[in-house]
């Protein structure tokens, strides 16, 4: 299934390529925290679709808004992505998961969980490399955002 979505992804997303190697990037982050956090089943499966999908929203936040700021990402985000998973009959709640997860990713007093936690510590990893971000900003995200032993030993490993 995650290579169907995946496979999905990459086609709503069409030849921006930038944005399809985005959530690819996020994905392999998110699924090499997750095992080194050793998630169950289940969280490990929410977390890699929210991952493949966590910015669906951007195209139309700038369709609608001429805009891919995070809020806009956030409130277009859960539709797009309920309607490309809408064909996997996902049970409700591990929908309703991915959903609230991508309608949140970039407000971080929501984290509430640790698949939300992991998906937002590979965001950051891959962030920090596409904005190239100082190794002081690096240290303050770490300090204020990393809470997975996994996360942050890359994170450190890779920046720091």
């Amino acid at each position: 299934m995650i290579l169907s979505i995946m496979g999905d992804m990459i086609r709503y997303f069409h030849n921006d390529v930038r944005r399809i190697n985005h959530a690819l990037k996020v994905y392999d982050f998110a699924c090499l925290i997750a095992h080194g956090s050793e998630v169950d089943t289940e969280t490990r499966q929410v977390i890699e679709i929210a991952a493949l999908l966590h910015d669906i929203g951007i195209k139309e936040a700038e369709r609608k808004y001429n805009s891919s700021a995070s809020r806009y990402q956030e409130e277009e985000g859960p539709a797009v992505a309920r309607t490309i998973l809408e064909p996997y009959h996902l049970d409700a709640k591990t929908l309703d998961r991915i959903c609230y997860i991508i309608g949140n990713h970039h407000t971080y007093t929501k984290i509430d969980g640790i698949d939300f936690q992991i998906l937002v510590e590979a965001d950051f990893i891959v962030n920090i490399y596409e904005d190239e971000m100082k190794p002081d900003v690096v240290r303050s995200i770490r300090k204020k955002i990393f809470k997975t032993e996994a996360g942050t030993r890359l994170l450190e490993g890779m920046y720091l």
